[in-house]
C-alpha cells in the first residue's frame, strides 16, 4: 500500500499549518480493480479549493482618498484552504481503496500484510452484506491492526461499505491504526466519507465528507487550526455545489473573542474554474440552522465590522471613521466570486457566466455549528 506512505502527512500537515497549506499530488491507479468501487469521491474546481494568489491590496475610495482595502483572497483564504481538506481527505480514502486493489479483490477474502509505514500487521477482511447507518450493502470492508484488535475500538483502521452499481458507499478511516509511526499527532482523528452515483433529484453524484477530531496546535503558532469538518459536495453535469462547516475553536480576529465556524456556500463550473461563495462566521457552539443567521447575520462583513469596531473601542476608545471601515472592508462584501487565479470581487457579479451560481448559492445552507463542533464519528 505505497500510496498510503505519501497521502496520510497530507492531512495532517494541511489541519496544523492551514495558513501554508499546499495541495500535493495525490499519485493513485486510474482505476480500481474487481469489486471495489472504481470511484469515491467527486473533485471541486480549483477556484473554490486551492491556495488564493495575490491581489492588490488597496482601493481608491469614492471621495479619492487613498485607503487601505482588505485583501479579498486574505478573506476567502482560509475559506478556500478548508475546503481543500475537505477534498484531500476524500482523496485519501479513495487512494486507499485503489491502493487495497493490489490484492485482487474480487470476492470476499480475508489476509495479512504489513503495514509499509508502521512495520505492523493489519488484517483485511471482506465480506458480504454488511448492515451500516440502517442500509444493507452489497460489500463491507474491513482493516485492522493486528495487534490493536482487544483494544475498545477494535484496532479498526478502515471500514469500507459499498455498492458496485452504481457506485455507491461509506467510508470511515482512522489514520493512526494504518501507520502507527507517524500518525502519533492524530490519535483520535477519524474521517468520514459517503458517496453515491445513484442519483438524487438535484444532483448527479454527491458526496459527504466528516473530520472529527484533528489535533490541536498551541494557538499561540496556529489559532485557526480545525477541530472538525462537514462538508457536502454535489455535482451536476458540469456544476459542483459546496456547502458545510468548519471548526476553529481558537480561532480569533481582532479582539479577544475565541472560538468561530466558517459556515459556508458555493458553487462552481468545473470546465471554466470559476465559483462564487458566501461565508458567515457563527460561533463555534451557535446551536443554530438557519441559513439567514448563519449566512447574513454572521456574514464575514458583520462579524469583521464589529470586530473591529470593538477593537477601536478597547484600544483607542473611539470607533473608526464608518467609511474608511467601510472602504477597508469592501471585498467581504457577500457573495464573493473567483476563477482560476484567485479572488475576483465582491457583492456584485462580474459577468453573466456567474448569474446561475449566485442562484444556486440562494438555495444551499451551511449546518449547524454546533453539530459540527460536537460532531462524532464511530465505527460500525
Amino acid at each position: 500500500m505505497k500510496t498510503i506512505k505519501k497521502i496520510f502527512p497530507v492531512l495532517i500537515m494541511m489541519a496544523l499549518l492551514i495558513q501554508s497549506c499546499e495541495l500535493n499530488e495525490l499519485n493513485h491507479q486510474d482505476k480500481a480493480a474487481g469489486i471495489l468501487p472504481e470511484r469515491f469521491k467527486i473533485n471541486i474546481p480549483g477556484s473554490l479549493s486551492n491556495d488564493l494568489k495575490s491581489t492588490s491590496i488597496s482601493q481608491k475610495s469614492a471621495n479619492s482618498i487613498q485607503v487601505d482595502t482588505l485583501n479579498g483572497n486574505a478573506i476567502y483564504a482560509h475559506l478556500t484552504n478548508f475546503i481543500a481538506i475537505g477534498e484531500a481527505a476524500a482523496d485519501i480514502i479513495q487512494d486507499i481503496i485503489f491502493a487495497i486493489a493490489y490484492y485482487d479483490i474480487d470476492e470476499p477474502m480475508a489476509i495479512s500484510f504489513e503495514g509499509d509505514d508502521d512495520q505492523r500487521i493489519k488484517n483485511l477482511v471482506v465480506e458480504e452484506g454488511g448492515e451500516y447507518d440502517n442500509r444493507i450493502w452489497q460489500y463491507f470492508l474491513t482493516i485492522t491492526d493486528a495487534e490493536s484488535e482487544g483494544d475498545t475500538d477494535g484496532g479498526k483502521a478502515l471500514q469500507v461499505f459499498w455498492n458496485t452499481s452504481p457506485i455507491e458507499g461509506i467510508a470511515i478511516l482512522r489514520p493512526y491504526h494504518i501507520d502507527r509511526k507517524h500518525e502519533l499527532e492524530a490519535l483520535d482523528a477519524v474521517i468520514r466519507l459517503e458517496y453515491s452515483e445513484a442519483g438524487t433529484i438535484e444532483y448527479d453524484a454527491y458526496m459527504i465528507v466528516e473530520i472529527a477530531d484533528l489535533p490541536m496546535p498551541d494557538p499561540r503558532i496556529n489559532p485557526y487550526a480545525l477541530n472538525s469538518l462537514k462538508m457536502y459536495v454535489g455535482r451536476d453535469g458540469d456544476r459542483i455545489d459546496v456547502y458545510g462547516n468548519s471548526d476553529h475553536p481558537n480561532a480569533y480576529f481582532y479582539t479577544e473573542k475565541t472560538g468561530f465556524n466558517w459556515a459556508f456556500v458555493a458553487s462552481g463550473y468545473d470546465s471554466k474554474n470559476i465559483g462564487v461563495a458566501e461565508v458567515g462566521l457563527p460561533p463555534s457552539m451557535l446551536d443554530e440552522g438557519d441559513r439567514e443567521v448563519l449566512l447574513k447575520d454572521y456574514s464575514i462583513k458583520n462579524v469583521l465590522t464589529e470586530e473591529i469596531n470593538q477593537w477601536f473601542l478597547e484600544e483607542i476608545g473611539m470607533r473608526p471613521d464608518s467609511s474608511d471601515l467601510a472602504a477597508y472592508l469592501r471585498n467581504a462584501d457577500a457573495p464573493g466570486f473567483f476563477a482560476e487565479q484567485g479572488f475576483v470581487q465582491g457583492g456584485v457579479s462580474p459577468g453573466e457566466e456567474y448569474n446561475e451560481l449566485v442562484n444556486r448559492i440562494n438555495d444551499l445552507s451551511p449546518f449547524n455549528p454546533k453539530s459540527v463542533n460536537e460532531l462524532q464519528i464511530v465505527f460500525n
